[in-house]
């Protein structure tokens, strides 16, 4: 693995990041689709300084002080942020701020606005924003303040009549208060930013003294929780401990406007004690991830919608659990409809015959149905076992506050170990029918939530397979008794894959199988989608295929350390990225196997925590017609060359060639399950 070379996960994520600032930039995509497009690469720059920044600036660290060698890639990906910025900032004001005023919005972007608003917008400052305002006199003398993590706030200057000087603290309240007001004017719609309504009304808050200076400012701070080693009592109430101290974490961005006068950089660095954070010139505007809810709603500026597809079959089916005992059935989100998933629960809750519900739940809709639904059950006196992990980032709260509600409804809740998140998509029912037990299995390469479930594409299968039920219960008994590692546990997977278990060494056979068959001349190949692929030894494995003559192909979203197309280690292997309406979030392995192929969904990606810090689920496709289908989907995706882009030996993006048939493969695949499900009919 040591003469193999690998790139950066966090300039590739960065990379990642620029591949959706392409997709803003497209003018075939409808103006606000683009709009939305910047709304994500801000939200996602803001996680990578939450929760990457701290890790490359202690690596950095360390790099100086001579302890350990590590490629310093800290001034790297401040460059490339920088560019990313800038390119940020032409889209919008160049590009879509034009655009908008087109179709007759227009998006006052730090600028006076128009006299015959004026009254309203004054009006709405005395009304609605005043309220909401706390100005903090930083000038006196052991005056501090802690800004909460990526809240808005200005620094004001001030003179006073005396001609001395203040410095204000005023916070942006848009935590409270809309980002965007909008008010309209004979046919034309006029949009501010909540930060311009304040700013343009300065004078009348500091009614007493001459505003000389107002810089807006934001600071992003360390996500990470401080959890103990070793640690007693209710891991929920820890975690919710921690919470509370998430947004005091060590400042790792500080983003101000431009032209902030330098010794007004130095005093706020100083006083809010920001030394150790990196200092970014930004916008004039920051939280542009706030652009999600610009108040557009004009027909024609946005994607048509798609209406998920449905099964009527199944649907007009008396019995969900008996339906599925008959065959597998597979759906596709978003492009079906998530509505068989609800029912799968509903149904677990309603009928007589169900025993007992077993499901783990990361990440779940704030106003999930199908909590809801295991409540309901429990409440029915069924046996409901629910493991949640309260250790998914940036849903602590809301599963901690599910697991209280149903725990309180008589559903037995287990935690993961401290060290060990279970990231698993697996839910199992068990009926008794006429004295015969039966099972049915949910498993997914996504999460039970149906409120992502609209814009993620993932694979759920239903299924009665023994094989594969046997080991979910299996599964579950494992994860019932809270062990901390597999070492000396008694379960050996033979079906599923499993993290902690066989996964790993699962697929390393599946590769050097096709290694094998290269070598004998029999056919051969690999093709995976995944989120992100960072584990060293499996990437290894695959440059060694690579160097046998296995082709591989890989889709991969986001994170991509492995280097395509380079001679003598990886030249067979070809990277694409797929971004569009949809965020491609399912994952699937594909063996070929001389032309048998061996197909895998399941939720694990290949980083180093899914491989060796989590427990996550592969699950192998059997029915032939499902198969099939997936090879389908794939095969739309490989040929996408209108929203898909590869990824070279340097680490770029870059555009594939336009040539007939144009195949966009989120439409095709849409297509196709329609098509697909009208031919069943």
């Amino acid at each position: 693995m040591d003469h193999y070379s690998f790139f950066d996960r966090d300039l590739s994520w960065l990379l990642f990041n620029e591949r959706i600032l392409m997709e803003a930039e497209r003018e075939d995509v409808p103006v606000m689709e683009r709009v939305n497009f910047l709304s994500i690469y801000s939200s996602n720059l803001d996680e990578f300084y939450r929760v990457r920044m701290p890790v490359i600036l202690a690596l950095n660290k360390l790099a100086k002080g001579g302890k350990q060698e590590k490629e310093d890639v800290l001034l790297e990906a401040q460059s490339l942020i920088e560019k990313q910025q800038q390119k940020f900032g032409q889209i919008f004001t160049s590009k879509l701020i034009p655009l908008l005023k087109e179709n007759k919005v227009t998006l006052l972007f730090n600028e006076q606005p128009p006299n015959e608003i004026q009254s309203k917008i004054t009006d709405y400052f005395f009304s609605q924003v005043m309220a909401f305002l706390q100005p903090i006199d930083l000038s006196e003398t052991g005056k501090n303040f802690f800004p909460e993590n990526n809240r808005l706030y200005f620094l004001v200057s001030l003179t006073l009549k005396d001609n001395s000087k203040k410095t204000i603290l005023l916070n942006i309240p848009s935590n409270q208060l809309p980002r965007f007001y909008s008010v309209s004017s004979d046919d034309q719609q006029f949009i501010l930013f909540l930060d311009d309504i304040i700013r343009h009304n300065l004078h009348r808050l500091f009614i007493n003294e001459k505003v000389t200076g107002c810089y807006s400012f934001k600071i992003t701070r360390d996500a990470e929780l401080d959890l103990k080693d070793e640690y007693h009592g209710d891991l929920s109430e820890q975690i919710e401990k921690q919470l509370l101290k998430r947004d005091m974490g060590m400042a790792t961005r500080f983003l101000h406007q431009p032209n902030i006068p330098l010794h007004t950089l130095h005093f706020i660095t100083e006083k809010l004690s920001l030394q150790g954070s990196s200092v970014v010139e930004g916008g004039m505007y920051h939280n542009l991830k706030d652009l999600m809810g610009l108040p557009v709603s004009l027909p024609g500026l946005r994607y048509s919608r798609w209406q998920p597809l449905t099964n009527d079959q199944l649907i007009d089916a008396p019995s969900l659990f008996e339906y599925i005992a008959q065959k597998d059935c597979i759906f596709h989100t978003p492009y079906q409809s998530y509505n068989s998933i609800l029912r799968f629960f509903n149904e677990a809750a309603i009928d007589a015959n169900v025993q007992e519900i077993s499901v783990t739940l990361y990440r779940v809709a704030s106003d999930s149905r199908i909590v809801n639904a295991l409540i309901g059950a429990a409440l029915s006196g069924k046996k409901v076992k629910v493991m949640v992990e309260l250790k998914a980032r940036f849903d602590e709260a809301n599963n901690i506050k599910w697991a209280k509600k149903m725990k309180a409804a008589g559903v037995e809740i287990i935690y993961s170990d401290k060290a060990l998140k279970v990231h698993a998509k697996v839910a199992l029912v068990k009926r008794l029918v006429d004295g015969r037990i039966k099972y049915a299995g949910l498993l997914a390469t996504g999460n039970f939530n149906e409120s992502t479930a609209a814009f993620y594409t993932d694979h759920i299968l239903m299924t009665a397979n023994p094989f594969l039920v046997r080991e979910m219960e299996l599964l579950f008994v494992f994860l019932a008794k809270k062990a901390k590692t597999s070492a000396g546990y008694p379960i050996e997977f033979k079906h599923l894959l499993v993290a902690q278990f066989n996964l790993k060494d699962r697929f390393l056979e599946l590769i050097d199988r096709e290694i094998e068959n290269v070598k004998k001349g029999l056919s051969a190949g690999i093709t995976i989608k995944l989120n992100n692929l960072e584990e060293r030894v499996l990437i290894s494995k695959l440059y060694e295929a690579s160097q046998a003559g296995v082709k591989i192909l890989l889709i991969v979203r986001s994170i991509c350390c492995i280097i395509p197309g380079v001679k003598g280690m990886s030249e067979n292997i070809t990277i694409h990225r797929i971004v569009d309406r949809y965020l491609e979030h399912g994952r699937i392995f594909i063996f070929n196997n001389n032309d048998t192929p061996e197909v895998f969904l399941g939720s694990a990606d290949w980083m180093n925590r899914n491989i060796y810090r989590r427990i996550e689920v592969c699950f192998p496709i059997y029915d032939q017609h499902i198969k099939t289908e997936i090879l389908k989907i794939i095969d739309l995706q490989l040929n996408d060359n209108v929203q898909a882009v590869g990824l070279n030996e340097n680490l770029q993006n870059v555009i594939l060639e336009k040539h007939e048939p144009l195949i966009q493969s989120q439409q095709e695949i849409y297509h196709f399950l329609k098509q697909e499900i009208y031919d069943r009919v």
